[in-house]
């Protein structure tokens, strides 16, 4: 068994439009190797750093997140027709597979910068987290908008 703690740098592509990993962002990596029968097991953590949009007010988010990292890989003469099996390369094995589905799948499919985040004005897209009591007075149905300057005044002044 090896254990290995190292920071490395990020790849590009992890993540989504809305929010992933920045490339060139450090990624704490500690790491437990043991060999195995079929290969080497690898587990342990990696700490990654977030930066996205909230999907609900376009504000700027960050954070770190620890996600728990588990893969079997298979020394090059084992299980030969299992195509998707990740294998080591002589005494190498590549991480960055791994990472990203890792991270990717531990994403929150809709990043808020807050649980009761109000989001935007659908009008005129004000931050409603900012100013809770915004509106835009009472809004009239287009279809009888042309009757808002009907009263029963004008109709009694028709009749006379």
């Amino acid at each position: 068994m090896k254990t290995i703690q190292r920071i490395a740098e990020a790849p590009d592509g992890i993540g989504t439009d809305v929010i992933g990993v920045p490339p060139g962002s450090p990624v704490d990596l500690d790491l437990r190797l043991e060999s195995v029968v079929e290969g080497v097991l690898v587990t342990g953590t990696a700490e990654v750093t977030l930066a996205g949009q909230c999907a609900r007010c376009l504000t700027p988010i960050a954070s770190n997140e620890e996600v728990d990292l588990q893969e079997l890989y298979l020394y090059p003469d084992k299980e030969p027709d299992d195509e998707e099996a990740s294998r080591l390369d002589g005494e190498l094995l590549d991480l960055e597979p791994l990472l990203r589905d890792t991270v990717v799948l531990d994403l929150p499919y809709t990043p808020l910068c807050r649980p009761d985040c109000a989001g935007l004005c659908p009008d005129c897209g004000a931050d409603l987290n900012a100013d809770p009591d915004h509106s835009h007075g009472e809004k009239i149905d287009p279809r009888w908008a042309d009757l808002t300057g009907w009263t029963a005044a004008d109709e009694e002044a028709d009749e006379a």
